[in-house]
């Protein structure tokens, strides 16, 4: 798997153009242009890797636009050793990300496809993630709780079991919505349990869906 000096100006250049897209995070930053996008997406498609667009992975899904993945890496406020809960690892390329800003990552895939693929590409590019097979919706209980939730699906509601698995002073990030559109949400547990939330614009995202296949 080739990854040159071309690549790596085209991910400097992705980082400068979300910098003046409004990403202001230096750590995201600095882990968009780390991570080789153009081996997380179909080779026929590897000349778009760099632009600023989703893409399609197979099985339905996408790897979201850089700015989108990054947009929610820097909601997500990570500390170095943030231990994260994402759910939907998709191609992998946000779990990568999210290593490289420090964090300590725990990530779920309802696709057994794409779980083993994504499972040995992480790998093989000396990402070593904690992965799971299963359901989202269901989260990982034993592993929590957590200082930071990421879901990476369009989810109709805020799935109570995830609540549950934040840690108080915890930060989970989710697209909230059905159809076409999702509102961005921030929700902050403050140290009593109490919640507070906040939106940040409108985005597009896949199905969140129960159940595993």
């Amino acid at each position: 798997m080739e990854d040159g000096y071309h690549h790596k100006g085209l991910r400097q250049k992705l980082a400068k153009e979300l910098e003046s897209k409004g990403i202001a995070n230096q750590l995201v930053l600095n882990a968009i242009a780390s991570v080789p996008r153009h081996l997380f997406i179909p080779m026929g498609l590897s000349n778009l890797a760099y632009k600023d667009q989703a893409l399609p992975i197979g099985n339905d899904q996408t790897i979201s636009q850089p700015y989108t993945v990054a947009f929610q890496t820097q909601l997500l406020d990570i500390q170095k050793g943030c231990k994260v809960l994402e759910i939907g690892t998709g191609s992998g390329y946000q779990a990568a990300v999210l290593l490289e800003t420090g964090a300590r990552v725990f990530t779920i895939e309802r696709i057994k496809d794409l779980y083993n693929q994504t499972r040995t590409l992480l790998n093989s590019l000396n990402y070593f993630p904690t992965m799971f097979y299963g359901d989202g919706y269901e989260g990982k209980p034993t592993y929590g709780p957590y200082d930071r939730i990421l879901i990476t699906a369009a989810a109709p509601e805020i799935p109570e079991k995830l609540i549950q698995q934040l840690k108080p002073g915890g930060k989970m990030v989710i697209p909230l919505g059905k159809q076409d559109s999702q509102t961005m949400t921030l929700i902050e547990k403050n140290m009593e349990g109490q919640l507070k939330s906040s939106t940040h614009g409108l985005f597009a995202f896949v199905p969140m869906i129960k159940g595993n296949i």
